[in-house]
């Protein structure tokens, strides 16, 4: 916790808003998605899918492949704990929403899954696109399954696998993921071998979002490795998020970023 308000106090003197902005770019995405204040009729299902899980007090036991949980101490939790405390938050949940209608993907691929609390927003954000979500916890995909069905998030594929063995299985020749979210286990070790094992399948309007960048100091690191890759030529901070783009004709930047 003394790690991340650190991480938190820095980003906060650091940061700018549309105002720091000389990229036009960077300055549409930020004014025109970001800081998007209007009402959307899509928050009312992102609530909806939210409040229900809140409300449900069964338990599930997690398979938890990834870097551990800061709040349980047990794999046996309750569903509307994992809501409230692990899920992403409703404020978030908008702006993903806002980003995939901002830039109409036409295919996604989310890594972690969860209980499907991103997963709605990014389904909802393009209802066109073809979504594949993995989680590597039969249970949790199970709710989150559930769950979409219910807000009628027809276009998403749930598939249950350890990631690793999913990108074995599938050549990357076959994979066109136009928005992917990174979100599945966060460790400095995974994050980048899932960066360099996708970086083969990236075009030029690619968009990559890592979920807690700034969870740990592996993750700064990480975080700072993906930023100052050749291939990488602008990113976005949001504190919770690193925002990644591949624009061939842009030169490289970084931007800090209060959402």
């Amino acid at each position: 916790m003394i790690h991340i308000l650190k991480s938190y106090l820095r980003f906060l003197w650091n940061s700018k808003n549309e105002h720091g902005v000389h990229s036009p770019f960077v300055f549409d995405l930020v004014t025109k998605c970001f800081y998007d204040k209007s009402s959307k009729p899509e928050y009312l299902l992102l609530k909806e899918y939210r409040n229900s899980l809140l409300k449900n007090k069964n338990t599930i036991e997690v398979t938890d492949f990834g870097a551990g949980s800061r709040v349980f101490k047990s794999n046996t939790r309750q569903i509307s704990k994992i809501a409230k405390t692990a899920g992403i938050t409703s404020k978030r949940a908008e702006l993903l929403f806002r980003i995939v209608n901002y830039f109409q993907p036409n295919s996604i691929l989310e890594i972690g899954t969860s209980l499907g609390l991103a997963t709605s927003a990014l389904s909802l954000g393009n209802l066109k696109a073809k979504i594949t979500t993995l989680e590597g916890c039969p249970e949790t995909a199970s709710i989150a399954k559930n769950q979409l069905q219910k807000i009628n998030c027809n276009n998403v594929e749930s598939v249950v696998t350890e990631f690793e063995s999913y990108f074995k299985n599938h050549p990357l020749s076959t994979i066109d993921y136009q928005l992917i979210y990174f979100d599945g286990n966060h460790s400095k070790k995974a994050t980048l071998n899932y960066f360099e094992l996708l970086l083969p399948t990236i075009t030029n309007d690619s968009v990559w979002i890592f979920d807690d960048i700034h969870w740990s100091h592996d993750m700064e690191e990480a975080w700072g490795i993906i930023k100052n890759h050749e291939k990488v030529k602008v990113t976005i901070d949001t504190f919770q998020w690193g925002i990644v783009f591949f624009r061939a004709e842009q030169q490289k930047e970084h931007f800090v970023i209060r959402t």
